[in-house]
């Protein structure tokens, strides 16, 4: 390691305030051309001038001090520093005054560390303060890595501009066998919390439907339906929600280092009219699988993922299910499309977008940029439960260009899989095992007007040792620009009354048979652009 003795004019110290350390840059150190080890990994990233202080933690335990100074182009410097457990906690009110001060410009972050009395000057990064807003809130489910019960699942939202979490809704407030349920599956319409829905399995199932401070307990499943509705997408002007209906099971590998397969036996999607309390299907067969709906930015056109499972003529009926876990990795999934005519309440011939079994790798969880350039998704080699699959990566197709490419930058060697947009298109949540294998936690990529995403950065914690001590995964991350307004108490009143509101079942005949004519031919259509 090459050092070179350098000499700093002046000290610059840290405004702080009443009872805290005051820290100062060092006079004279040795420079390396390491730059410092920081967890979380905050080094030459792109952030949103919004977001709460990104306090770290430096990886250095021969250091017994650690001096940070954070300086811009613009206004003053801010310095921190920490003791001997490398805990770096940066002042709100100051870091918020960089970013300010900063936005659309870079900030040079330099860190020292004192080894017995000897400084060492680690070589700066950069953090890039982009001139775009990250909206405000991002709601997520916290959940034990279990696979029998559901036992302290909690849907909850962090005021991303400060460390502010709160309660959306929690399973555990009645300690009882009875009362076990599960919650998942929140969405939003537009970024905003004025409409919002989220499931509850088990006991006290059904869909909760959510109009500001007013909800409602309603049942989409009858006998025409395989299951209560998953994977919501709120139709963008229309009070409608396109679901897709799967009968999924999960088996596990005795020797695999990816311990689950979540499969789908059979899955159709439906269409659930708020207004009129009515559910249909919009696609529909037993030969096929579709899932994973999302509506266009116009509302006219839903795209989803569609496979063809493996069937086996000599297999009986009774024995399918364990011929389809056998052949667990050939399943593979394209992204289709179907237009939607908005006035006459009709759906058009489903059509293929991206044919990724051409490219032996299967597609899950489209969603579209706001600007209705975008689709952005997860691949993996095979299946559509990513978030088990370590060859998930984050990919885009854009839809002027017809080109498919991986985002690079976003993207790291373990899995990367559910994924949202922030209102403005700017930015991309989504959830990540990078950090230790076993557990999902939020990354925030920059998503620039080139269509090129930057580097990720996990979710900033007050602590930043929490992603270590949380013996939790943060499941479906959210955007939305304002905050959840109804109460639990209200939801917990509306989940634990006898109010169950059963939707009106309508027949489309259309939907009846999805896989007929052009979809079928559309299975082996050509393999998506790949941009050069």
């Amino acid at each position: 390691m090459k050092l070179k003795y350098i000499l700093l004019i002046g000290v610059i110290a840290l405004m702080a305030s009443c009872g805290q350390k005051q820290y100062s840059i060092p006079t004279q150190c040795v420079e390396t051309a390491q730059q410092a080890p920081l967890y979380p990994d905050y080094r030459d990233v792109t952030i949103p001038a919004n977001i709460a202080p990104l306090n770290f933690i430096v990886m250095d335990s021969t250091a017994n001090e650690f001096a940070v100074e954070m300086r811009g182009s613009k206004g003053e410097a801010l310095v921190s520093g920490a003791e001997d457990d490398g805990k770096v906690i940066l002042d709100s009110t100051e870091w918020r005054k960089l970013l300010t001060d900063n936005r659309g410009g870079d900030i040079t972050v330099t860190v020292y560390a004192a080894h017995n009395g000897a400084w060492t000057r680690y070589k700066s990064h950069k953090l890039t303060v982009a001139d775009e807003d990250i909206d405000a809130y991002l709601s997520y489910r916290l959940i034990e890595p279990g696979y029998e019960l559901y036992r302290q699942v909690g849907l909850y939202q962090r005021n991303l501009t400060n460390f502010e979490e709160t309660t959306i809704y929690e399973n555990n407030r009645v300690y009882s066998d009875s009362d076990n349920h599960c919650v998942n599956c929140h969405n939003y319409q537009n970024y905003s919390t004025e409409k919002m829905l989220f499931h509850v399995r088990a006991n006290h199932g059904g869909t909760i439907m959510i109009d500001g401070e007013k909800c409602e307990r309603v049942q989409l499943k009858d006998s025409t339906i395989l299951t209560a509705g998953v994977y919501p997408s709120w139709h963008p002007k229309k009070n409608l929600v396109a679901f897709s209906t799967n009968m999924t099971g999960q088996t596990f590998h005795m020797y695999h280092e990816e311990k689950i397969e979540v499969l789908d036996q059979a899955s159709d999607l439906i269409l659930y009219d708020v207004d009129k309390n009515e559910v249909s299907h919009i696609l529909r067969s037993k030969s096929h699988l579709e899932t994973f709906p999302c509506w266009s930015a116009d509302g006219n056109r839903l795209y989803y993922c569609a496979a063809t499972p493996p069937i086996n003529p000599a297999v009986p009926d009774s024995m399918q299910e364990q011929y389809l876990v056998s052949k667990y990795d050939s399943l593979l999934y394209n992204i289709m499309y179907i237009d939607y005519d908005q006035k006459k309440d009709a759906f058009g011939e489903p059509k293929m977008l991206c044919n990724m079994a051409s490219w032996h790798k299967s597609a899950s969880f489209p969603r579209m940029s706001p600007d209705g350039r975008y689709l952005l998704y997860a691949l993996g080699d095979y299946g559509q439960f990513h978030i088990w699959h370590k060859s998930s990566d984050l990919w885009v197709t854009d839809l002027e260009t017809s080109d498919s490419y991986p985002l690079e930058a976003a993207n790291s060697s373990d899995v990367d899989s559910y994924h949202t947009w922030s209102s403005n298109g700017r930015w991309i949540v989504f959830s990540s095992r990078r950090m230790d294998g076993n557990y999902t936690r939020p990354f925030i990529a920059y998503f620039d007007k080139s269509g090129k995403a930057h580097k990720a950065f996990c979710l900033p914690q007050e602590d930043p040792e929490h992603n270590v001590l949380l013996l939790k995964s943060y499941n479906v991350p959210e955007l939305t620009k304002d905050k959840v307004r109804i109460t639990e108490q209200t939801l917990k009143a509306c989940i634990y009354g006898d109010g169950n509101k059963a939707a009106t079942y309508k027949k489309r005949e259309s939907a009846m048979q999805a896989w007929s004519g052009s979809e079928a031919d559309a299975i082996t259509g050509a393999s998506p652009k790949k941009k050069d």
